[in-house]
């Protein structure tokens, strides 16, 4: 079968590698899409950072690059492994990608994602979704409805991102979020802040990506850092307050420092992105206001909850797919617009089996 296997930073190649074996306990799924991630694009430019260099295996997976590549991916069961009972044949599915030890609990409170060497599917190894096939362990697997589109569904693994992010900060219906950044994280946040009942407003400079903002119903106010004073306008919508909570998706230290003046005392400031370089914070601020300010990282125990909204119609995905590639396109018409045009797309999906 065809796969992106990452080798090196720059290198990634489409090969032809063995079907994965369908072993006890997992799940064969025929990969129908899978999301090209911000992640993906920092192996490519930057790597290996999650994924295990040549020669260094992973300590759970046991695997090193070449790695095949692709965490956000939907599919179509195609067969059970033994003491799989609740999976069928035919079943659309998306998976949670996470490498963790066999004996760390996923239960309802675990803090699983925050285990020792937690790694991610399609970054540390254990397949990908980048590839025509792949086999997961079963507690990864999550059915959904086959109402919903498989390239939508594509997009629940970064949905779930949002949802994590939302619980984290602990807001509810009612009150008034500020989301620092339209990328694809962004714009998803704020179509699970709407969902839940908040107030959003967007800071976003792309005008692709404000009127993506626009075009999807996700944000009440778009605000242009380079058009207007953000935490004026900020005080201006909350009667002077500040809003209840902003979330930071961005990774640029000026959003930060806005989030952290537009917040009100005793707000929440919550850290999405990843950073690759050292940030600083108005502490004096955080302090007179008492605010706190926290991070999150990926998902736990979101998926059910995020898969019910789009079910349930409170969350469409359609307007955040913004082009859908071949696996033989991934580099020329996937990363290259993502690295040289990314004001143009927000989510580029992938369709692994070739035509």
């Amino acid at each position: 079968m065809k796969a992106a296997r990452f080798y090196d930073r720059g290198d990634i190649r489409i090969e032809d590698i063995p079907e994965p074996v369908v072993e006890p306990g997992t799940v064969g799924i025929d990969v129908a899409w899978c999301g090209i991630c911000g992640t993906d694009l920092h192996e490519f430019m930057e790597g290996p950072i999650f994924i295990p260099p040549c020669g260094h295996p992973h300590p759970i997976s046991r695997e090193s690059a070449p790695i095949t590549m692709g965490h956000e991916f939907s599919g179509v069961v195609y067969a059970v492994g033994e003491g799989v009972n609740d999976i069928e044949v035919g079943q659309h599915v998306v998976v949670e990608p996470y490498i963790v030890a066999d004996d760390v609990p996923t239960g309802p409170g675990d803090k699983y994602h925050l285990s020792r060497n937690m790694n991610f599917i399609g970054l540390g190894g254990r397949g990908g979704g980048l590839s025509e096939k792949i086999a997961v362990k079963r507690r990864w697997v999550h059915p959904i409805s086959k109402a919903i589109p498989l390239d939508q569904a594509a997009l629940i693994e970064p949905l779930s991102v949002g949802h994590h992010a939302f619980t984290r900060s602990g807001a509810k219906a009612g009150d008034v979020a500020l989301v620092g950044g339209a990328g694809p994280i962004g714009l998803l946040l704020s179509a699970i802040l709407k969902a839940k009942g908040l107030r959003v407003i967007v800071t976003e400079l792309s005008a692709a990506r404000k009127e993506k903002a626009r075009e999807s119903g996700v944000a009440d106010y778009i605000l242009d850092p380079t058009a207007v004073d953000v935490v004026a306008e900020v005080m201006k919508i909350t009667g002077g307050e500040g809003v209840d909570v902003a979330f930071e998706c961005s990774s640029v230290n000026k959003v930060l420092d806005t989030l952290v003046a537009a917040t009100r005392s005793t707000g929440v400031v919550v850290i999405v992105s990843i950073w690759s370089h050292p940030a600083s914070v108005n502490v004096h601020s955080v302090v007179m206001k008492e605010l706190d300010v926290r991070g999150t990282i990926a998902y736990c125990n979101d998926h059910q909850e995020t898969i019910k909204l789009v079910e349930e119609g409170k969350i469409n995905l359609e307007p955040f797919i913004t082009q859908r590639i071949q696996l033989d396109d991934l580099i020329s018409q996937g990363f290259d617009t993502l690295i040289h045009n990314n004001e143009s797309a927000v989510k580029i999906i992938v369709q692994p089996r070739m035509k």
